[in-house]
């Protein structure tokens, strides 16, 4: 009995060795082995990086495809064609507003030459015909001097006397039918853009500026004159200087 208490006491060596070096660890739930997150990440990076190569590969084999492709050479080509026609169009454009806006102002420039040139011509014949009627007038002034002195005594005489006065007649409608008109300025007021006044008579019958008679006729064509009415003009009438004195006292009637 005493060996086998013996061997009971003798302590297990070799069992409790072996349960030191086969116990295992505790580990901390919580912790995180670093070098698991490096290894996962370089495996993640490596990952991501294939793929992105493997997708651009994808992207230059079908621009490769693409780039060879009948159809899509057309309809790059029919692009520079289009934008080549909108940039044509945009400077064709351009110049036509150009050339409008020059031609505007060259009609504009032009109208205003043949206005300008127009009312030149008008006013030269208006002048030309002014002066050439301002040389005939004198002659009528002789026609109408010889109807008013001229007496016929006889036949003869009268036929004379008719046969001048047609012509003067048929001169004053002549001048009628080209505008011609005279004035008949007596018991107007004067104006000294149609009348010259060569006389002036004190007179209480008219207001004074009053044309009382007219001494040589004026004419007119349209609004301008050809020759201003010589006409005499009412003044007031002049106050006597001689007044009557009264009789001396004690004089005798």
């Amino acid at each position: 009995m005493d060996d086998n208490k013996q061997e009971d006491m003798v302590p297990n060596s070799t069992s409790d060795k072996i349960d030191e070096t086969t116990e295992p660890v505790a580990s901390d739930p919580g912790s995180v082995d670093p070098e698991q997150i490096d290894q996962q990440t370089d495996t993640e990076s490596d990952l991501t990086l294939e793929q992105a190569t493997i997708a651009d590969d994808g992207e230059e084999a079908k621009d490769a495809e693409m780039s060879s492709d009948p159809i899509y050479i057309a309809n790059e080509q029919l692009n520079e064609q289009l934008q080549t026609i909108a940039q044509a169009r945009e400077s064709l454009q351009t110049q036509l507003m150009d050339m409008t806006s020059q031609y505007q102002r060259l009609a504009a420039d032009f109208e205003n030459f043949r206005k300008r040139t127009q009312k030149e011509k008008e006013d030269l014949e208006l002048n030309i015909k002014c002066s050439t009627i301002a040389q005939l007038l004198p002659v009528i002034d002789n026609f109408e001097r010889a109807r008013a002195h001229i007496k016929p005594q006889n036949d003869g005489e009268m036929n004379i006397h008719k046969s001048y006065q047609g012509v003067y007649k048929q001169m004053v409608e002549c001048l009628k039918q080209i505008g011609v008109s005279p004035m008949r300025p007596e018991g107007e007021q004067f104006d000294p853009n149609l009348h010259e006044a060569v006389m002036r008579q004190p007179t209480s019958e008219y207001p004074e500026g009053t044309v009382i008679e007219e001494l040589m006729r004026g004419y007119i064509l349209g609004d301008r004159v050809l020759r201003h009415a010589m006409v005499k003009v009412a003044t007031e009438p002049e106050l006597s200087d001689t007044t009557e004195e009264p009789p001396a006292e004690g004089s005798e009637d």
